[in-house]
């Protein structure tokens, strides 16, 4: 009788529906030199695509909704307009291409064990930590640097 959690998604009664452990068939094939020179290269441009993606939510995306939003305030002359809009639009922005980051990242999977590699866990949540070091990063830099507040011994900014 099986009554492990693991077992049974956390129940005790039965397993849910699509809880079941992926069980892959067996070990992949190795292809030749070249097929894997090509998947190896394949996978760093998707994990390279992965990683811009995920940079444009620290930068691009709410930068082009803000302006977005400020046109439409203007068109409209209604503030309330304009931060729905840049709101909704940044929200379903950031919706897609965490939809497009997943698909990559199964892409990746795949294109991993096409080469030969016993690869069953994408690179999805580490590239996403990076981008949010290096994010924070960028934005402190411009933060205290670049735009920070100066100095209050120096001159007056003008």
């Amino acid at each position: 009788m099986k009554t492990d959690p693991t077992d049974t998604g956390g129940l005790f009664v039965g397993r849910r529906p699509g809880t079941r452990p992926v069980r892959y068939r067996s070990l992949p094939e190795r292809g030749s030199g070249r097929r894997r020179a090509f998947d190896q290269s394949l996978t760093w441009a998707i994990l390279a695509l992965m990683f811009v993606v995920n940079l444009s939510f620290w930068g691009p995306l709410p930068v082009g909704w803000l302006w977005i939003a400020s046109q439409v305030q203007y068109l409209t002359d209604s503030v309330s307009a304009g931060i729905l809009a840049g709101f909704a639009g940044l929200m379903g922005t950031l919706v897609v291409g965490l939809i497009a980051l997943k698909r990559l990242d199964v892409a990746w999977i795949l294109v991993r064990r096409a080469a030969g590699y016993d690869q069953r866990q994408g690179r999805l949540v580490p590239i996403f930590a990076a981008t949010c070091i290096v994010g924070t990063i960028a934005f402190t830099f411009w933060l205290l640097i670049v735009e920070g507040p100066g100095s209050s011994l120096g001159p007056a900014q003008l």
